[in-house]
Formats: C-alpha cells, structure tokens, sequence
C-alpha cells in the first residue's frame, strides 16, 4: 500500500465523510424523523466542513465556490485537489 501524503490523507477523509452524509440522505429518505440518522448526518456533516475548512488552509480552495480571496483567484495558484503534488 502507497504512503499517503498529508494533503491526501485528507482529501480522503473528507471523501469518507461525503460518502456516509450520501448513506445518511438515502436513510433520512426513508426515515424523516429518525433522531439517530439525523445526528449521524449532522455529526459527518460538521467534521466534513472542519476537514474542508483545514483542506482550504493548508492547500487552497477544494472547489471554486471556495475561493475565499477578493485580491486574487486562489484556485489557479496550486495544484488542483485531484493533481499529485510533493508535500
């Protein structure tokens, strides 16, 4: 199994998260009213958006919407999130 850098490991855990919110919205479907599944959605949803926030700061904007600066396009200036890069 590959080492994974900084930057990938968390680009990965943000990808854990997207995928149990995308569980969490299936079951929620189906279970409007389920107070556990509206916790977990709740729980994934605040860590992706902590994980997102780290990713923005360490690396630049994960997707154009957050691009956050009025001085310059930050998205153009390091590597795309799906790009290898050297950490």
């Amino acid at each position: 199994m590959p080492i994974l850098s900084e930057k990938e490991r968390l680009l990965r855990k943000i990808q854990a998260c997207s995928f149990a919110l995308v569980e969490a919205n299936l079951y929620l479907d189906s279970h409007p009213t389920c107070r556990d599944g509206l916790a977990y959605f709740a729980r994934h949803k605040a860590e992706k958006e902590k994980l997102i926030a780290q990713y923005n700061e360490k690396y630049g904007p994960l997707t154009i919407s957050q691009n956050n600066s009025s001085k310059k396009w930050e998205w153009v200036t390091s590597p795309f999130p799906w790009e290898r890069s050297v950490d």
